[in-house]
């Protein structure tokens, strides 16, 4: 929980009252589609933190442009608008996905005319065999395991409105990403960028991904939470891979399941506890905005930045 003099505190029950009825609802079964395979996320959650959380970014979009056009103005150029983007962060299996995703769906049905596009930054991951070739398979997450330069290279070209942004894909079922697939944005209105780097500053580079952000959101939570979810989450996936040889977790799910359990505790600690510790969470007083989550996910405070 963060505690910053920088922030103001918002608890749950203070936030919901925010919630205005403009933005059509989400069902129980789109919901399910949104939904991190171990995150919980119920009707009542949209309505009582997200749909507050779109409105205030509505604030955010209309100061946006207005300045856009107003430079555009003083320059004597015409007025060529460039999309608004967030940044959403947090520890793995923290459940930022999901948030990205209800950011997404909800901000659709606010601007329905307006292109609103979701890109994660694992893809830029270096493969595996780079990472192996490199030594560097054990420290995958870490800020040497990303190819920065072309993540940045990404934000650069959406930002300044090139057309057809490629961005490489990350497949959680191989655990690598997938030779020869790209997505694109093509002059999105909105991006929301989703990763665990996304607010950190490498020392190598000039130009950081978080200089391309308009609002930044950290997902936060307990250490100890945040391993309960980890290990659930791999348990669902072995779960999953049980009749699928050519996935990656299949070896797990055909062994012994408490040999599984204590290699994936040692894979927390080792490599996604470190990770959390030095580099994820001393970037949470970055953002603009922290949800906070206690047990089984629930949400029960909120931190806005003040400035």
């Amino acid at each position: 929980m963060i505690e910053d003099r920088n922030y103001y505190e918002i608890h749950r029950e203070e936030w919901q009252t925010f919630h205005q009825d403009s933005i059509p609802a989400i069902t129980e079964e789109e919901l399910k589609e949104l939904t991190s395979l171990n995150d919980r996320l119920s009707l009542e959650d949209v309505k009582d933190v997200y749909v507050p959380l779109v409105h205030m970014f509505d604030i955010y979009l209309q100061q946006y442009r207005n300045l856009q056009r107003d430079k555009s103005r003083f320059l004597g150029r015409s007025y060529e608008p460039s999309p608004l983007i967030i940044g959403v962060t947090g520890s793995v299996a923290v459940g930022k996905s999901t948030t990205a995703r209800v950011l997404q769906n909800l901000l659709k049905r606010a601007y329905p005319t307006k292109a609103v596009e979701l890109m994660t930054t694992d893809g830029f991951l270096y493969p595996n065999r780079i990472l192996r070739e490199r030594n560097i398979m054990d420290r995958k997450g870490f800020p040497e395991s990303y190819d920065m330069e072309n993540l940045v290279q990404f934000l650069l070209d959406v930002k300044t409105g090139k057309p057809n942004v490629q961005f490489p894909v990350y497949s959680h079922r191989i655990y690598d990403v997938v030779p020869g697939d790209y997505e694109e944005v093509n002059h999105p209105d909105i991006l929301i960028v989703e990763g665990i780097n996304v607010l950190q500053l490498p020392s190598n580079q000039q130009i950081y991904v978080s200089d391309f952000f308009d609002f930044s959101i950290y997902v936060d939570a307990e250490e100890d939470m945040i391993e309960k979810w980890y290990i659930e989450r791999f348990e669902m996936l072995m779960d999953l891979a049980i009749d699928q040889p050519d996935n990656y977790y299949y070896n797990y799910a055909i062994g012994k399941r408490e040999d599984a359990i204590e290699m994936a505790r040692g894979v927390w600690k080792r490599v996604n506890l470190k990770n959390l510790r030095e580099y994820i969470y001393p970037t949470i007083t970055r953002a603009n905005l922290v949800i906070h989550k206690t047990t089984n996910h629930f949400i029960d405070e909120l931190y806005i930045k003040k400035y």
